[in-house]
């Protein structure tokens, strides 16, 4: 006669089996509701920046919204553009600063009268931008660093900009909390 052996184990596998795959489900929701939440947060963002009346000195440039040029702004280069908002990310050097964009930082340099007049935003500021997109050589980033305005650290993080916009104008359309909303 054969033999009946316990299936004991087996039952109690099957248990932690079934907890595991619980405990993953419920790590994949949360991981999914974050991504809903972020999406929902630049929907909201992209409602409110619509509504930013144009300003009349920059009538003569195209509006742009991050989506346009965040994946290529390549068909932009040497037009003269006004960006909705964006959410400055960090600053560089005395150069200029980056804005948040979802595929990753963009690129703005500061105007020459914007850097003589000492004109700065700060992380966390909501900014407009008109400026022309220009693209990035190493011979830009090199004269930055000539002229003192970035340090070797800098340029190198400069020189991956593809394409950048030399601002004309920066406004600033809300403060960063405890910036200097110059």
């Amino acid at each position: 006669m054969t033999e009946k052996r316990s299936r004991r184990g087996a039952v109690e596998m099957g248990t932690v089996l079934m907890i595991v795959a619980f405990a993953i489900i419920v790590g994949f929701i949360y991981w999914l509701s974050g991504q809903a939440a972020n999406e929902r947060a630049m929907e909201i963002v992209e409602d409110t920046t619509t509504e930013v009346v144009d300003n009349s000195a920059n009538s003569g440039a195209t509006q742009v919204s991050a989506s346009d040029i965040m994946m290529d702004a390549s068909p932009y280069v040497g037009q003269l553009i006004q960006l909705e908002p964006q959410t400055v990310l960090s600053l560089v050097g005395q150069q200029g600063f980056t804005l948040d964009f979802p595929t990753g930082p963009f690129l703005v340099s500061y105007s020459d009268e914007e850097i003589a007049n000492g004109f700065t935003v700060t992380n966390g500021d909501v900014v407009r931008i008109t400026g022309t997109v220009t693209a990035m050589t190493p011979e830009i980033a090199a004269g930055w660093q000539e002229a003192g305005r970035l340090t070797e650290a800098e340029r190198m993080v400069a020189e991956f900009a593809v394409n950048f916009i030399q601002a004309q104008d920066i406004q600033i359309a809300q403060a960063a909390p405890g910036g200097n909303g110059a």
